[in-house]
């Protein structure tokens, strides 16, 4: 399963960030508003997950799997499905039902040959999220916008969340 290079910046001043990464020489993409599915493979197992997932410009069925919180802890498989409704119904035919639906928002940006987004989700703070070829790439990129590995997690949605005193599994529907 490839292996996502990806590290989140917490708790960040979204406007302020956004200046910072077009200072840096970044090119805004646009602003997407984002829904997903997320439906457990085995009950219980929270190390493995599928993902259906609608940006507004594509929808996309991944399988995720965490091996640690490092900035290399997460596998991914992703295919382009071609309607987000229908293949709900599919993976609810095949036995799986849907444990959450959630929203985010997210500005996207390039900066220096790494993906660099702003996600805001429901609840809590906006982070930055960064996704790039290595981890030391992910580290130099999130260097040039002023901060350390130290600034760094590799935690996915669930973790996040818990760290601001919120129990993502015991919410069906995370809407704004």
């Amino acid at each position: 399963m490839p292996i996502e290079h990806e590290a989140k910046i917490l708790d960040i001043d979204a406007d302020a960030m956004e200046r910072l990464i077009l200072d840096k020489g970044g090119q805004k993409l646009g602003e997407r508003f984002l829904r997903r599915h997320v439906y457990d493979i085995t009950p219980g197992d929270r190390s493995r997950w599928i993902r259906l997932r609608d940006t507004g410009d594509e929808t996309t069925l991944s399988v995720k799997q965490i091996t640690s919180d490092a900035i290399d802890g997460t596998h991914e498989i992703e295919v382009g499905v071609d309607d987000f409704a229908t293949t709900h119904a599919l993976l609810e035919a095949l036995g799986f039902t849907a444990k959450s639906y959630q929203e985010n928002r997210r500005t996207s940006f390039v900066l220096d040959g790494a993906q660099v987004e702003i996600d805001t989700w429901p609840r809590i703070p906006p982070y930055l999220e960064i996704e790039a070829g290595s981890t030391d790439e992910v580290v130099r990129v999130a260097g040039l916008l002023g901060h350390s590995e130290a600034d760094l997690t590799g935690e996915n949605t669930i973790k996040i969340y818990a760290g601001y005193g919120i129990d993502l599994n015991t919410i069906p529907e995370l809407r704004f």
